[in-house]
């Protein structure tokens, strides 16, 4: 269930994030508030496209040195 939500978990409701990908990638416990920030501002801003992009940018910037496959 997403927590907090009142409908059944048989009921779609919210959405669930998966960390796979990012803890693969090394971020941690204290990197979880960033990711959070920036969905809650993507969301928030899902109508401009200039936010996006600037949020696009700063998320890049984060995982740039974080690579998901080493060749």
């Amino acid at each position: 269930m997403v927590p907090f939500d009142d409908k059944s978990p048989f009921i779609t409701s919210g959405i669930r994030v998966g960390t796979p990908a990012i803890t693969t990638r090394g971020l941690k416990v204290e990197h979880m508030k960033a990711v959070v920030d920036f969905i809650d501002e993507a969301i928030t801003n899902a109508g401009n496209e200039e936010a996006l992009h600037e949020i696009s940018d700063r998320v890049s910037d984060m995982m740039s040195s974080r690579r998901l496959f080493v060749m």
